[in-house]
């Protein structure tokens, strides 16, 4: 079957990759779009660092093909959103409801695949670039089927990050005031968090100013292109700064642009060596700095609870995919979001 490698050096779509059947509490899915979000693109170039060779994707939807023993929630046939979450469901961390601290869905790559007989890493249990792939039960959401499954895909990643970051993490309220800087997949879904969460000022801030129409389609009620100009708009700073592009002195203006009581939430990757750096007096008044793993999710409710309100109109899906892209034209793809070009590109199969 195909699927994008990436072999420590170059990514590229092979034809020639095998899975394994599921074992019991597993379920192969037959993948039908994934997401290209920049997680991809950073195992590619060293930001993150993962063994290779590897499956990339993470942020899939697709059909259920088979299940393995003891799977009772999902069946052939079914339309399922997919996430990266391979949590135990028995720890306390999974039993106080925080999957995304659970200690076996960190760092503990698997090998599903294979090609040429030697084994191949599954990357975020998930591995959504393939026509394939085996996952745990726990992973597969079932959800309507009159949802496009090219947008579906988007909400495995970027919607329970961005719009998990906002209702789960930071709790946002209404009337709150709340800035996001940078504006690409997780931003956007950061805003329509903010939107439907009923926060009162949704600032969005973006060096690009060709993003200022869909940053307000989401969300926004102010479009700057420097954080510079927020607090001429927020004099005393802002409730809520969500840092979505991963550089460490836009960590430090999200903690310089707080209100008391604010809270500056770290959603960007920078390399897994980067040092932020601020003034600890400027936390004293209740400030705070929190990091976020996936939106703090609980996939099976949280995906669930997504759709239904995609289908009712409040949160956006169709609008997250800029272009859709047959997997051949992966390398294509890739540049795109590289450029900025598109806020998520799509692989279909």
């Amino acid at each position: 079957m195909r699927g994008v490698l990436f072999d420590g050096k170059r990514a590229e779509v092979v034809d020639d990759l095998e899975v394994r059947e599921p074992g019991p509490g597993e379920v192969l899915v037959a993948v039908s779009a994934a997401g290209l979000c920049h997680s991809d693109l950073s195992v590619i170039d060293g930001t993150i660092p993962f063994p290779a060779p590897v499956v990339l994707g993470h942020e899939g939807a697709g059909v259920v093909e088979e299940v393995g023993a003891g799977v009772t929630h999902v069946a052939a046939g079914d339309h399922v959103a997919l996430s990266t979450l391979a949590n135990c469901g028995t720890c306390a961390e999974c039993d106080r409801g925080r999957p995304t601290m659970c200690r076996q869905a960190i760092g503990r790559p698997g090998r599903p695949f294979s090609r040429g007989g030697r084994p191949v890493y599954q990357f975020a249990s998930n591995s959504a670039f393939a026509e394939r792939t085996v996952v745990k039960a726990v992973q597969a959401v079932r959800i309507p089927k009159d949802i496009p499954l090219p947008s579906a895909a988007l909400i495995g990643c970027g919607v329970l990050t961005g719009v998990g970051a906002v209702l789960n993490r930071a709790r946002v309220d209404r009337g709150d005031s709340v800035v996001v800087i940078g504006t690409g997949g997780i931003g956007l879904n950061v805003l329509q968090g903010a939107r439907i969460a009923g926060a009162l000022r949704i600032v969005a801030v973006d060096a690009n100013p060709a993003k200022e129409e869909v940053a307000r389609r989401f969300g926004a009620t102010d479009f700057l292109t420097s954080a510079e100009g927020v607090r001429e708009l927020l004099p005393t700073g802002a409730d809520h700064v969500f840092e979505c592009v991963g550089r460490v002195e836009l960590i430090r203006q999200a903690v310089d642009l707080l209100d008391r009581h604010g809270q500056a939430v770290l959603l960007g990757v920078p390399p897994a060596t980067a040092e932020a750096s601020f003034r600890v007096s400027s936390l004293f008044l209740d400030k705070s700095i929190l990091g976020c793993r996936y939106g703090a999710s609980r996939p099976q409710r949280d995906i669930t609870l997504y759709a239904e309100l995609y289908r009712t109109g409040r949160l956006l899906l169709d609008e997250l995919v800029t272009r859709t892209y047959p997997m051949e034209d992966f390398a294509k793809a890739t540049a795109d979001a590289e450029a900025g070009r598109v806020a998520r590109g799509v692989l279909t199969f």
